[in-house]
């Protein structure tokens, strides 16, 4: 198993920059913002031919209350499954008393720990770090997460001390090792599942629901999510990447920084991801945000499924008038299966695998020019496209020209005057023949060249003059 190495220390020292080092992305969300990150980081790094496990968590605070709690909650999880913590100080700031608390509180759980003074660009090393000799470590070691200075040497001795600490002879801890869900899979290719929504929808509760344990902060407030969070785990032998992301409001209601970046971090998972599952709050009904953000999801192509959540606490006329809001105003998305469920209480989340397996295996779906050339003429043959001033508007073949999304390229003759509500035909004729489940087609129309029309390109302009004449003497006679 990997080494975990968890990054903690008071909010605004650095941890999230250093995080984003170690492995070498830009996963974590880095502004400057006390208390931005709230839930766990997960992320892969690599050094010297040795990989690790690095976790980024919420600043840890003595003095938390409401959702701050929380953060610190689940900072001390992600504390307990580390094999060694990189207790990270700010230089500029020196040691302050949170600083000592937080550090008596390391020791007293018994934990592995590299004191790390960050921000020390611009200072001197070991006047930056003399301070923090206060809490009796062995070493100090003093970086710039920000410009990477110093980190590879911290990593060196992070790995010392955990061979350490796993040598035959060292004595035995009373550790818990990292949930399975948060060791990325090997093999087989994960399916990675965006959930989006708008704000307090249910988003943090049905993954934990669907991965079995509190594995991501969930709080009874609008925004509680601000990053988005990928947890890879397995199901049936099955690999998948659940990303939590944050909620998505309109644009004129977004503030501050922080929240613009929260919603790019969601757009760019809808981006980077196989299957979105769309919730939708069913106590609140269908709202116009909703039909925005399914509009983009529609516009990128990804496969989509349905989540209708809060479903348990509806009365029956309340339940019969929301199913008739969803016909009425989400016919667009007819093609994505629909689920009513109760994140909370885990009531119908256990469908949602089966139709994202199968809007997965859609979208991967793989079709020879011959199979596709064929369904477009029995297509044609159904309903000829109409004409287009006298002349009928030819589909010659099709083949596919890409996956997530799919597209069928056809080529014909005079396509660029094909009717938009014929281009709508062809969409849902090949979704149907192709039988694909939770996904749109997207047709992509490609006019023939005239070869003539290339002949008189190649020719001199005087033998096309020469030659319209003969054509028009021809014409009289």
């Amino acid at each position: 198993m990997k080494p975990v190495i968890a990054i903690a220390g008071r909010p605004n020292v650095g941890k999230s920059t250093l995080f984003n080092r170690l492995t070498a992305s830009r996963d974590a969300l880095m502004i400057n913002f006390p208390g931005l990150t709230r839930d766990r980081q997960y992320g892969a790094g690599e050094l010297d031919g040795r990989q690790f496990l690095a976790v980024d968590m919420g600043g840890i605070s003595s003095h938390a209350e409401g959702i701050d709690r929380e953060v610190v909650a689940q900072a001390l999880l992600a504390i307990e499954e580390a094999d060694l913590v990189l207790f990270v100080l700010d230089a500029r700031d020196g040691l302050t008393p949170e600083d000592r608390r937080i550090h008596q509180r390391l020791r007293e759980r018994g934990k592995r720990c590299l004191v790390v003074a960050n921000k020390t660009d611009g200072l001197d090393p070991d006047q930056a770090r003399a301070e923090f000799h206060e809490l009796g470590a062995a070493a100090v070691f003093a970086i710039a997460a920000s410009q990477g200075t110093g980190v590879k040497a911290l990593i060196r001795e992070a790995f010392a001390a955990i061979d350490v600490a796993q040598s035959p002879n060292a004595p035995a801890r009373d550790t818990h090792p990292p949930s399975a869900q948060d060791i990325p899979p090997t093999g087989a290719e994960a399916t990675r599942i965006s959930f989006i929504g708008r704000p307090n929808v249910g988003k943090s509760t049905l993954v934990n629901r669907m991965l079995g344990e509190d594995r991501v902060l969930v709080f009874d407030e609008p925004g509680t999510t601000r990053d988005s969070i990928e947890i890879p785990f397995r199901r049936q032998g099955r690999a998948y990447t659940l990303i939590d992301t944050a909620g998505i409001r309109r644009r004129g209601k977004t503030r501050g920084v922080v929240e613009k970046f929260s919603v790019i971090k969601s757009l760019q998972a809808i981006a980077e991801s196989d299957v979105v599952v769309f919730l939708i709050d069913a106590s609140e009904g269908v709202v116009d945000q909703d039909l925005h953000l399914l509009g983009h999801i529609v516009e990128t192509g990804k496969a989509l499924v349905l989540a209708c959540n809060k479903w348990d606490g509806l009365e029956e006329h309340r339940r019969q008038w929301f199913k008739r809001e969803i016909d009425r105003r989400l016919g667009f998305v007819d093609f994505a299966q629909r689920h009513f469920i109760s994140a909370l209480h885990g009531s119908g989340v256990g469908n949602l695998y089966q139709s994202v397996d199968a809007a997965w295996q859609s979208s991967r779906k793989s079709v020879s020019t011959a199979a596709l050339t064929r369904m477009l003429e029995q297509i044609v043959a159904a309903s000829p496209p109409p004409l287009s001033q006298g002349r009928r508007i030819k589909l010659r073949y099709a083949h596919l020209g890409g996956h997530n999304p799919l597209r069928v390229v056809i080529h014909g003759k005079q396509l660029d005057k094909l009717p938009g509500h014929y281009r709508r035909y062809l969409q849902n004729s090949f979704r149907d023949a192709l039988e694909l489940v939770g996904l749109a087609v997207r047709i992509e129309l490609r006019n023939d060249d005239n070869p003539y029309a290339r002949d008189e390109q190649r020719l001199d302009p005087r033998r096309i003059a020469r030659r319209r004449r003969l054509q028009k003497r021809q014409n009289r006679s």
